[in-house]
C-alpha cells in the first residue's frame, strides 16, 4: 500500500507517523515524568515549609521552657498546692487541719475517711470525706477556715441535715434543735511529680 503512494505522499505519511509516535511517546513517557516531577516539587515545597515552621518553633523552645519554669516557681511559691512528698503525708496534713478547724470552731468531728489520691492532669487530688456536727456558727467557721486555707482547699459535696429535736419530758413535745449533721469532702492538690 505504501508503494502505491507518491514520494510526496510517502514523506507526508512518514512525517505523520513520526508525529503520532512523538505524541504517543510524550503521552506515555514524558508527560507522566513531568507530572511526577511537578508532584515531587510540590511535596518538597510543603516539606520545606514545615521544616521552616519546625525550626521557628524549636528556636523558641528555650524561651518557652523558661516561661514554664517561671510559672512552676510562681505556682509553688503561691502556697496553693501541698508541698508534701507523698499523697499519704498530704492526706495526713489535711486530716489534722480539718480536725483542728472543727474543734476550734466548737464543732464535733464524727469521722474522716481518706479518699484515694487521683491524678487530674499534672496534679494529684488529695481528698477527705468529713462527718461532723455543730450549729450554724460552727458550720460557718469551718467553711470559712477551709476555703481560706493555704494550701488551697476546696469543699465539695456538702450535705447538711438537721438533728432531730428531743422530746420534752414535761410537755411531751419535740423541742427543735439548732444542731446539724454535716457531711462534706475537703480536697486539695499537689504536683503529680513533686520536684
Amino acid at each position: 500500500m505504501i508503494k502505491q503512494l507518491t514520494d510526496k505522499q510517502q514523506r507526508l505519511a512518514a512525517v505523520g507517523l513520526l508525529c503520532v509516535v512523538s505524541v504517543l511517546f510524550y503521552a506515555l513517557m514524558v508527560g507522566p515524568l513531568i507530572a511526577l516531577a511537578h508532584d515531587y516539587n510540590e511535596a518538597i515545597d510543603e516539606l520545606q515549609f514545615r521544616l521552616r515552621r519546625y525550626k521557628k518553633v524549636a528556636a523558641g523552645k528555650d524561651a518557652l521552657l523558661e516561661r514554664v519554669e517561671t510559672i512552676r516557681r510562681q505556682q509553688e511559691s503561691s502556697g496553693r498546692l501541698s508541698t508534701r512528698e507523698t499523697p499519704a503525708l498530704a492526706s495526713a496534713d489535711l486530716q489534722k487541719f480539718v480536725k483542728q478547724t472543727i474543734e476550734t470552731a466548737g464543732g464535733q468531728l464524727t469521722s474522716t475517711q481518706v479518699i484515694p489520691a487521683r491524678e487530674e492532669g499534672q496534679f494529684l487530688r488529695i481528698a477527705l470525706k468529713v462527718r461532723m456536727s455543730g450549729d450554724m456558727e460552727v458550720l460557718r467557721g469551718v467553711l470559712y477556715a477551709i476555703e481560706t486555707a493555704r494550701p488551697m482547699l476546696i469543699i465539695d459535696n456538702l450535705n447538711i441535715r438537721p438533728v432531730r429535736g428531743r422530746r420534752s419530758r414535761k410537755t411531751r413535745k419535740i423541742e427543735p434543735s439548732d444542731q446539724m449533721n454535716i457531711n462534706f469532702e475537703a480536697e486539695g492538690y499537689m504536683n503529680a511529680a513533686p520536684t
